[in-house]
């Protein structure tokens, strides 16, 4: 398994209960990646969730205790970070709270309108 299943499966839900439009679910990286309308919003790699996040999001997403930058290469990827810190991926029961309270954005040109979980 290269990545939570469980974890996957719960950010299924949730984009299926929010109808989002467009969704697609794409294997990458040996992990999971789902896109709104062709972009990229969201993933699964190993036990961590990764959400992409515009720069002035990214920055203060930063300053939270429970967010990393993600860096599955050795270097931070700006823009996407972990969301659960240093707890790798999301506990149940603050799972659903932590995914819900995280603003997740595709940002097609010429719109940086973001996606609530």
């Amino acid at each position: 398994m290269a990545y939570n299943e469980k974890l996957a499966e719960r950010v299924r839900q949730m984009l299926v209960r929010h109808r989002y439009p467009a969704v697609t679910e794409i294997k990458m990286f040996g992990g999971l990646c789902w896109t709104l309308r062709g972009n990229m919003c969201c993933g699964v790699l190993k036990d961590d969730l990764v959400l992409r996040m515009p720069e002035p999001l990214y920055e203060k997403a930063l300053r939270e205790p429970h967010v990393r930058p993600m860096d599955f290469t050795g270097r931070p990827l700006r823009g996407f970070v972990y969301p659960g810190g240093r707890r790798r991926g999301l506990r149940s029961g603050s799972g659903s709270k932590g995914v819900q309270s995280t603003r997740c954005h595709c940002l097609p040109k010429g719109n940086d309108n973001g996606y609530d979980f």
